[in-house]
C-alpha cells in the first residue's frame, strides 16, 4: 500500500515537533525507488541525507549507498561513482567496493577498476578465517557462492602460497599446525575422505605431529565404525605420545567397543592422569563404571562431571540413569526434572519421566510427560501403545483411535493395532465403524483368526447377510490351526520326550534368575496388549483389568542420533596445543559438547 504509507509520512514530516523527519524520508525514498521512480527517490534520500546529523555516520553511509545503486538504475555512472568514492575512502564495505567496480566497468575505466578492486580486497571480512569457507546453513545462495568458491583456483592458491610462505620462514614448525588445521576444517564440513587424506601425510613426521594426526584418523574411524583401523590408529597415536590423552582416550574407546570394561577403564584413567581436565575419559569411565554394575563409582564420575559442566544434558541423563538402576526412582525422578528444563523438547528424557511416575503409580503425571513426549515425536510406538491403553483404561476410549491409528501409520504389518482401532470403534458403540474396519482388516490379513471371530459375531447382532461366509472362513481357519497344532505336537512327542524336556527344564532352571530380573520391554509390552481388549480376549470381554504398571527401562541401543542417551563412550580428537581446538572433533549430532 505504497500510496498510503506515502501519505501518513507525509503527515508526519510535515509535523515541526517530529524530530526523526529524515529517517522516515529514507523510507519514502525507499517506496519511490521500489515504484521506479528513480528521480524522486535520488530527492528524498539528499533530504534525508541533510537532515541527518554527522554524529550519525552509519546512517549517512547506508543513504549514500542508496543513492549510489539509484544512480546506478538510472544508468548515471559518474554520480554513482562519486557516492561509492566517498563511501570507500571515510567507511568501505563490501558491497559498496564491488559496486564501485561495477561503474567503472560500466564506463570502461580499467585503471580505475584495478585500483577500485584493490580497495576491496583491502576491506577486512569480519569473520574468522577458519569459518570463512563454512556455509551458514539457513541462507542457500551463500551455500551455494561458498560451494563454488571454497576449491577454485584462487582458494588453491591461497592455501598452497600460505603453507609455502611458513615453510620458507624461522617458523617452519608451524607449517605442519597449518595442515592439522586444515584436516579440522574438513572434519568441520563434513568431508572426511579429504580430512583422512590430509591426515595421512603425518604418519611419518615428528611423533608429536603424527600423534595428533593419528588421534584424529582413530577419531574418525571409530566413527565410522571401522574399529580394527581405530585401534591401529589410536596404538599409533599413544607410542608417538605417551601422554597424549586425547589419543589414551581413543584407545580406550576401541576396547570399550569390544567389550572390555575393565581394560577401557584403566586407559581412561591415564588419559585423567595426564590432563584432568578430560571431561571425556571421566564421562567414559562413568560409563564403563555402569556396564560393570559398579553404579556407585558410576554416579561419583558423573556428579563430578556436573561440578564442572552444570548444564550438561548428557551428564544429568547419565545420573538419572543411574539412580534408576540404583532403584532410587525419586532421584532419578528429580534429576530428569533437572533434564527437561535444560533440553524442554527432548522426547526421550519426557517419556522417561512417564515412565518411573508410571511404576510409581501416578497416572496422571505420566500421561502429562508422556503427552508432552508424544507431542514432540509422536513416532515413538511405546508412547504412543502407552497413551491409548491410558484412554482405554479411563473409559475414553474414542480418545485412544488415533493414537492406535498412528500406530498403524508407523507399523502398517502389524494387524494388532488395526484391531484395536476396531475394538475401540466397538467398545464407543460405533458398531458400523467398528465392521467397516474389521472388514478392512479382513481384506488386508484374510488369515486373521480373531478379526473373523469379530466379524462372525457383529454381523451376528446387526443381522448381516455376510455372517455365514464369515464364519465358513472361520471354521476352515480354526481348523487348519487346529491340525498344525497336532502335527507339532506329535512331532514334539516323538522325538524323544523325557530327554527334551529334562533338557527344557535344566534350561528354565538356569535362565530364571537372569529372566526375573531382566524381562524386556518388548516382552513387557507385549504383556500390556495383551491386557488390552481387542487383541486375544473374546467378543464379550469388557475388561476392566489393571493396565500394567512397570514398563522396562529403554536398551543403549534405542538411542537415536540427536537424542539424550549413552550409544557409545565420548570420543576426542586432538589439534596440538591449542585449547581453542580441542573440542572441535566431536561426533556429529552430539549435542553434548
Amino acid at each position: 500500500m505504497h500510496a498510503e504509507a506515502l501519505n501518513t509520512y507525509q503527515v508526519i514530516v510535515k509535523n515541526k515537533m517530529f524530530s526523526n523527519a529524515g529517517r522516515l524520508k529514507v523510507n519514502m525514498g525507499n517506496i519511490y525507488l521500489k515504484q521506479r521512480n528513480y528521480s524522486k527517490a535520488i530527492k528524498f534520500y539528499r533530504m534525508a541525507l541533510d537532515q541527518i546529523p554527522s554524529v550519525h555516520k552509519e546512517m549517512r553511509i547506508k543513504i549514500m549507498q542508496n543513492i549510489g545503486i539509484t544512480f546506478i538504475k538510472t544508468g548515471q555512472y559518474s554520480d554513482a561513482i562519486n557516492s561509492f568514492e566517498h563511501i570507500m575512502s571515510t567507511a568501505p564495505n563490501l558491497k559498496s567496493g564491488f559496486n564501485l567496480i561495477l561503474s567503472y566497468f560500466a564506463i570502461g575505466d580499467r585503471e580505475k577498476m584495478k585500483k577500485a578492486f584493490q580497495k576491496l580486497i583491502a576491506v577486512p571480512l569480519e569473520i574468522d578465517e577458519d569459518d570463512k569457507y563454512i556455509a551458514p546453513n539457513d541462507d542457500p545462495h551463500t551455500n551455494l557462492v561458498i560451494e563454488a568458491i571454497k576449491n577454485d583456483h584462487l582458494r588453491q592458491m591461497e592455501r598452497e602460497r600460505c603453507v609455502e610462505v611458513v615453510k620458507a620462514s624461522q617458523y617452519v614448525e608451524l607449517a605442519n599446525d597449518l595442515e592439522i588445521n586444515k584436516a579440522i576444517t574438513y572434519l568441520r564440513q563434513k568431508d572426511f575422505n579429504q580430512a583422512v587424506e590430509t591426515l595421512k601425510m603425518f604418519e611419518k613426521k615428528d611423533s608429536r605431529v603424527k600423534s595428533a594426526a593419528a588421534t584424529n584418523l582413530s577419531f574418525l574411524y571409530y566413527l565410522e565404525n571401522e574399529f580394527a583401523q581405530a585401534s591401529s590408529y589410536a596404538d599409533l597415536a599413544v607410542n608417538s605420545d605417551r601422554y597424549n590423552p586425547s589419543a589414551l582416550t581413543n584407545k580406550g574407546n576401541t576396547v570399550f567397543a569390544n567389550g572390555d570394561y575393565e581394560k577401557a577403564a584403566e586407559f581412561y584413567k591415564e588419559a585423567l592422569r595426564n590432563d584432568s581436565s578430560c571431561t571425556e575419559a571421566l564421562y567414559n569411565i562413568g560409563l564403563t563404571y555402569k556396564k560393570l554394575n559398579r553404579l556407585l563409582e558410576a554416579l561419583d564420575c558423573f556428579l563430578k562431571l556436573h561440578a564442572i559442566l552444570r548444564n550438561s544434558a548428557q551428564v544429568l541423563y547419565q545420573i538419572a540413569s543411574v539412580y534408576e538402576l540404583m532403584d532410587d526412582p525419586n532421584q532419578a525422578i528429580e534429576w530428569l526434572m533437572q533434564l527437561i528444563s535444560v533440553v524442554p523438547t527432548d522426547s526421550r528424557a519426557l517419556s522417561k519421566l512417564g515412565e518411573l511416575y508410571d511404576s510409581e503409580g501416578d497416572k496422571s503425571q505420566a500421561f502429562q510427560y508422556y503427552y508432552e513426549s508424544y507431542r514432540y515425536f509422536p513416532s515413538n510406538i511405546e508412547v504412543i501403545e502407552w497413551l491409548g491403553a491410558y484412554y482405554i483404561d479411563t473409559q475414553f476410549c474414542e480418545k485412544a483411535i488415533q493414537y492406535f491409528e498412528r500406530a498403524a501409520l508407523i507399523q502398517p504389518t502389524q494387524v494388532k493395532w488395526q484391531l484395536m482401532v476396531a475394538s475401540c470403534f466397538r467398545r464407543s458403540g460405533n458398531y458400523q465403524k467398528a465392521l467397516d474396519t474389521y472388514k478392512d482388516i479382513h481384506r488386508k490379513f484374510p488369515e486373521n483368526v480373531e478379526c473373523l471371530r469379530f466379524l462372525v459375531r457383529l454381523c451376528t447382532d446387526i443381522g448381516l447377510k455376510e455372517v455365514q461366509e464369515y464364519a465358513t472362513k472361520l471354521k476352515r481357519l480354526e481348523k487348519i490351526k487346529e491340525m498344525r497344532e497336532q502335527r507339532i505336537k506329535s512331532g514334539r512327542d516323538g522325538s524323544g520326550g523325557s530327554r527334551t524336556s529334562s533338557r527344557r527344564e535344566g534350561s528354565a532352571s538356569s535362565d530364571s534368575g537372569q529372566n526375573c530380573n531382566a524381562s524386556s520391554k518388548g516382552e513387557r509390552l507385549s504383556a500390556k496388549l495383551r491386557a488390552l481388549p481387542g487383541t486375544n480376549e473374546p467378543y464379550e470381554s469388557s475388561s476392566n483389568r489393571e493396565l500394567g504398571k512397570c514398563r522396562a527401562p529403554p536398551s543403549p541401543n534405542s538411542h537415536r542420533r540427536g537424542r539424550i542417551g549413552e550409544a557409545a563412550p565420548h570420543t576426542r580428537g586432538a589439534c596440538g596445543n591449542s585449547p581453542r581446538h580441542r573440542c572441535s572433533h566431536r561426533t556429529p549430532g552430539e549435542r553434548f559438547w
